[in-house]
């Protein structure tokens, strides 16, 4: 049993004031393998005073400086690469070469990203040619930073890195589902030797820390990946002291596939949402199928479903693995059998554990068809590897459908049309389109449409989240 009960805070792993612990659970075993404190007030007001106490100094320090200080970062993390993807591989049941090839690579390739953003960002400018004024842009202040459970060093490195790029200091409280890795990760803070009090992390749920966090008076900034349900309370919680709130929430992807699609782009689509156990905020839940090609789609969809292997996250090789916790796999059960009793057609997969695992949060992957865009499994997050088949006719109805959602993160498309492409990208209401399976590049901005949030997170869009922009006249 791993004893992870400390929290970093002012330069120092400090035993918390509280006295409420939670176990860690391998959700591939249902076993707990590590121990965590549930921070109070008291440790996250040290934290705040820490931060505070540190951004008179950070915010003065130079570019050039804060890019030696994440340059030294990326070499301790590549030295430590393997410890994070076997940590996430153990809290979150990413198979281990998954874990490696895609959770831990996205850590790294955010800190290379964001040291070549730095290094070309102006933090100061004139406004134009003609004008006397002067734009500076500057560090918005301390920074309380709330990670979800389903992609940890991904969402870690995309707010603490540019948050310390930018001259920010900040407290990170990682999922509590999913800890360890944000505390592999203070550890290599700690080792590189960033300033006492530029970087802090105490542990907690969402009802106490995470609440304690978004209302916190010296807190300038939240910014928070995870559910709708919970950012609605966040922005709720930090209104009475008017802090800025970025929230990368969920969605209810849709992916168009037309009958001139590409030949793998139904069972690319399949695999796409299957990744990750489905824990995927932009994950293309819904597929939307051209009608002169709805039956041949419903069958390679439900084989390549079919041939999806689920199985232990310690276990090398290509398969998926469990869900993160009960909770989710309660919550995952229950919709699978909402959308058989709404009348929906089970093609593959449905509510009983693979017939080779016995325990742990494990479910088949799952392909529902002649799916309406009314019934709760079109409508719900399901963030599981579950999918929805709904059939169109038209260009138009296609995006109709698409759009028919509260959502608005990452919509897909399929077609050899470029031109149709283009036309359809241009109409679909989400922060991100995928057109023919094509990924975002590193920098590029990712965040959503109405209740997917806002914001955006990477790249230069990333720097500029935490930064506030000053204007300065009569400076020639």
């Amino acid at each position: 049993m791993l004893d992870k009960k400390k929290f970093y805070i002012n330069g120092k792993w400090v035993s918390s004031l509280g006295k409420n612990e939670l176990k860690v659970i391998n959700p591939s075993t249902e076993e707990a393998f590590a121990t965590i404190s549930l921070g109070n007030e008291v440790d996250l007001n040290n934290a705040v005073k820490a931060a505070k106490e540190a951004f008179a100094q950070w915010k003065d320090v130079s570019k050039k400086e804060r890019i030696i200080f994440l340059e030294k970062l990326l070499t301790v993390y590549k030295k430590r690469f393997n410890e994070m993807a076997e940590s996430m591989s153990m809290e979150m049941g990413a198979p281990i070469d998954y874990a490696t090839a895609v959770h831990a690579v996205s850590g790294q390739s955010h800190i290379e990203d964001f040291i070549l953003r730095l290094k070309n960002f102006k933090f100061e400018e004139s406004f134009d040619s003609k004008s006397n004024n002067y734009i500076s842009y500057e560090p918005i202040g301390v920074c309380g930073l709330i990670t979800p459970w389903n992609w940890p060093i991904n969402q870690i490195a995309l707010k603490v890195i540019p948050a310390l790029a930018t001259g920010c200091t900040m407290i990170l409280k990682p999922s509590e589902i999913s800890p360890i890795s944000g505390m592999l990760f203070a550890e290599m803070i700690d080792e590189v030797g960033f300033p006492a009090g530029v970087f802090n992390l105490v542990n907690g749920d969402g009802d106490g820390v995470g609440s304690q966090i978004s209302g916190h008076p010296d807190i300038d900034m939240i910014s928070f990946t995870g559910s709708t349900r919970a950012g609605k309370l966040i922005t709720k919680n930090a209104a009475s002291t008017i802090k800025r709130v970025c929230l990368e929430l969920g969605g209810k992807g849709g992916n168009i596939v037309f009958a001139d699609s590409y030949p793998n782009a139904v069972r690319d689509g399949i695999r796409n949402v299957m990744s990750n156990s489905g824990q995927s905020c932009d994950a293309p839940t819904r597929m939307l199928v051209e009608k002169s090609i709805y039956q041949r789609a419903v069958k390679e969809a439900a084989d390549e479903a079919n041939k999806i292997k689920v199985d232990v996250a310690s276990k090398k090789g290509d398969h998926i693995g469990p869900v993160v916790s009960k909770t989710q796999y309660d919550k995952i059960i229950n919709l699978i059998k909402s959308g058989i009793s709404e009348g929906a057609t089970l093609a593959a997969g449905g509510p009983d554990l693979p017939n080779n695992l016995k325990k742990g949060y494990f479910i088949k992957p799952t392909i529902f068809t002649d799916v309406k865009n009314n019934m709760e499994i079109s409508k719900k997050e399901i963030f599981g590897p579950v999918l929805s088949i709904i059939q169109f006719e038209t260009e138009n109805e296609a995006i109709k459908i698409t759009n028919d959602t509260e959502y608005g993160l990452g919509n897909y498309l399929q077609t050899e049309d470029k031109e149709k492409a283009k036309r359809v990208a241009k109409k679909l209401r989400s922060g991100i389109v995928y057109i023919n399976g094509n990924g975002a590049d590193s920098g590029t901005p990712f965040g959503g449409y109405r209740q997917s949030g806002n914001g955006r997170e990477g790249g230069v869009w990333g720097l500029e989240e935490y930064l506030e922009v000053k204007t300065i006249t009569g400076w020639k």
